[in-house]
């Protein structure tokens, strides 16, 4: 674990003994990933320090150096902030994991929308006397319920943004679906693409994006005809899960748009659990999000088992 302080509008990283001949350079380049613009504008405005001095980026660091970073300087949010009580699974100066309600937004699809998550993170940020721009890095769909994470900085941003398409954050959700599902478990292999007869709908497309869900069967109910599934991403399709469950035979339970019965208010899709790598500390942020909204939909069940 890398161990790290904040000073102000500083971020402080003690170089750990595995960094030693590492550059300031090549730690933005190769460890973090960092977008080449924002890396060069760091360095132009000298927002990195080494011991207290500006740095030289292309100087080996040694172990135990000070390698501090000008993160938390006043922005613009960059949406409304927006009143809502909401559920913090996790923060801390670089992150905020949300637990999202149904029947909102993860962030405005219009100028001026205030109604969404994005908005209810923004005014969560202002009430603590932070003005910084808040960024999703990934999204829920309008009623998908669970874990959201959002970035408090442009670089813990990137960096995220990154790890989510490395595969290294890991997202798990729950799903009830109709019917009885016979495999124990397995991986959907279906590129996703627009279906050109419906606004919102998508559809298996062979000219579509790459997806993969995998997914293991929990447990069956068989007075109800219902399975619940766990799934797992290695992509973030909009809609993927609905659309594979669907494709497979079994759409989910409430998702009227993708064959399921109006058994429940909304689609039966929970973002339960996500896993983490600190983009800074190295530790893996592990975040569990209850059931808030019909709680009839996964009755009985236990968020913090998976």
């Amino acid at each position: 674990m890398v161990n790290i302080q904040r000073f102000g509008e500083w971020c402080e990283i003690l170089v750990p003994p595995d960094w030693e001949g590492y550059t300031v350079e090549s730690i933005f380049r190769t460890v973090w990933s960092a977008p080449k613009k924002q890396t060069h504008n760091m360095r132009m405005e000298k927002q990195v320090l080494i011991n207290e001095e500006p740095a030289n980026w292309t100087k080996p660091l040694l172990s135990g150096d000070k390698l501090r970073l000008h993160l938390f300087q006043e922005e613009d949010f960059g949406v409304v902030p927006s009143y809502f009580d909401v559920d913090i699974l996790y923060e801390d100066d670089h992150l905020l994991v949300l637990n999202k309600p149904a029947g909102m937004d993860t962030h405005p699809n219009s100028p001026g929308q205030s109604n969404t998550l994005a908005n209810a993170a923004a005014f969560h940020l202002q009430i603590q006397g932070e003005s910084r721009i808040i960024k999703h890095v990934h999204r829920l769909d309008r009623d998908t319920t669970g874990a959201v994470l959002f970035a408090k900085h442009s670089l813990a941003g990137a960096i995220l943004d990154k790890k989510l398409e490395e595969r290294e954050i890991k997202r798990t959700y729950l799903a009830m679906v109709q019917g009885k599902l016979q495999q124990k478990k397995g991986t959907i292999r279906e590129p996703i693409g627009r279906d050109r007869h419906h606004a919102t709908r998508r559809r298996i497309s062979p000219k579509g994006q790459p997806a993969v869900t995998h997914f293991e069967l929990i447990e069956t109910y068989s007075r109800q005809d219902l399975s619940l599934i766990k799934c797992r991403l290695d992509t973030g399709r909009t809609h993927q899960i609905r659309v594979h469950l669907s494709h497979l035979g079994y759409p989910l339970a409430g998702d009227l748009l993708y064959g399921g019965k109006p058994v429940f208010p909304r689609q039966a899709l929970h973002a339960v659990k996500l896993e983490i790598p600190h983009p800074f500390s190295r530790e893996t942020i592990v975040c569990h999000a209850p059931f808030l909204d019909h709680p009839e939909i996964f009755k009985g069940i236990d968020p913090y088992a998976f």
